[in-house]
């Protein structure tokens, strides 16, 4: 099965790179307007009108290939086995972070002044309120 989907990816970019140079050759609809006045445009490899149809052409089918190939390949990297167990079982355990429980935070008013962060392990800063700034000090005046 790797080895199908290697070929079905090749097989999707080289499509891809060839739709977008073909799309990039191809003429937009205002490009016809300056051949009608005469300027020689029209001519090319594959006459006047039969550019655009081989090109048109290629592409939609090259179009057809991508479109193919990408369900060929969404279908195989659906089909992959189940795992085993959880994605949480299989990660490597971190060592916990001791938490606190609500019980034995001291209670009482947070102090105005901040404690050294070496206070000790069960002390808990003071919170201090977070006031949105109003805007008038980020505009710039003249």
């Amino acid at each position: 099965m790797n080895l199908a989907v290697n070929i079905i990816l090749t097989v999707q970019i080289l499509t891809a790179i060839g739709m977008v140079g073909l799309i990039l050759i191809q003429h937009g609809k205002g490009a016809d307007m300056g051949a009608a006045f005469g300027s020689g445009g029209s001519g090319s490899l594959f006459g006047a009108s039969g550019s655009s149809n081989f090109l048109s052409r290629t592409t939609a089918v090259l179009a057809f290939t991508f479109f193919v190939t990408t369900l060929a390949l969404a279908y195989y990297g659906g089909s992959r086995p189940a795992s085993t167990g959880s994605v949480l079982e299989s990660t490597v355990n971190a060592p916990a972070v001791p938490v606190t429980p609500a019980s034995e935070i001291p209670a009482g008013k947070p102090s105005a002044s901040r404690e050294s962060p070496t206070t000790s392990a069960n002390s808990v800063p003071p919170v201090t309120p977070i006031t949105p700034a109003t805007g008038a000090g980020q505009i710039p005046t003249k």
